[in-house]
């Protein structure tokens, strides 16, 4: 047996960095975790994007969870994002007919994200928004921001939180409007247009 002399630096052999946690693609997501608005709704608009760090690059193992009010501008007050059997405690998802206005979605390989829900109304003087929060690794705190969509200028104009923003600062929050009810919305969380994230106390 070789032994190995470990008196100075130079004799000792990297090892890898032990992982830090939390890992949030672990029991986190659940099935159907992003189809937040109920089957065949008229109302329904896919949100959709990335998440990058600094250098642009993808996260894949982070998550995005979203709450939004309903069309009418309300937030909703039912349960049933998470439902479980009550013989067997297994999952049952959503039951397809509420919304919840509630939901997560994990990012693929490419820090992709996508989840459907209702087109939300507007709550006071706000622009309709949906609120979002970031989970990811190199994150211990979560970050939350929000999703404005684009269509109606005189609303995002009149909004308290867009209104005190720069330019540039304020089209972080806005998404780009596809086809079919699309929007997109990427997540920088660091660097040259780094979305806005808000701190709430």
């Amino acid at each position: 047996m070789t032994k190995i002399d470990t008196s100075s630096p130079e004799n000792v052999l990297p090892t890898p960095s032990h992982t830090v946690g939390p890992f949030y693609g672990y029991a986190l997501p659940f099935p159907g975790g992003e189809d937040i608005a109920p089957t065949g709704h008229p109302d329904t608009i896919t949100l959709h994007g990335r998440v990058l760090d600094g250098a642009v690059a993808p996260l894949p193992d982070a998550f995005v969870e979203l709450w939004g009010p309903d069309p009418d501008g309300r937030l909703p007050q039912v349960d049933g994002s998470m439902r479980r059997d009550p013989a067997s405690g297994g999952f049952l998802g959503r039951n397809g007919v509420e919304f919840t206005g509630w939901g997560r979605a994990q990012t693929d390989a490419n820090g992709q994200w996508y989840a459907r829900t209702l087109r939300p109304g507007a709550r006071g003087n706000s622009a309709p928004y949906v609120s979002l929060c970031v989970f990811a690794r190199g994150l211990l705190t979560h970050l939350f921001t929000r999703i404005y969509l684009p269509g109606d200028e005189a609303a995002l104009a009149a909004d308290p939180l867009l209104s005190g923003l720069a330019p540039a600062r304020r089209d972080t929050l806005v998404a780009h409007a596809g086809s079919d009810g699309t929007y997109r919305f990427d997540i920088r969380l660091q660097g040259e247009g780094e979305t806005v994230f808000l701190e709430f106390r």
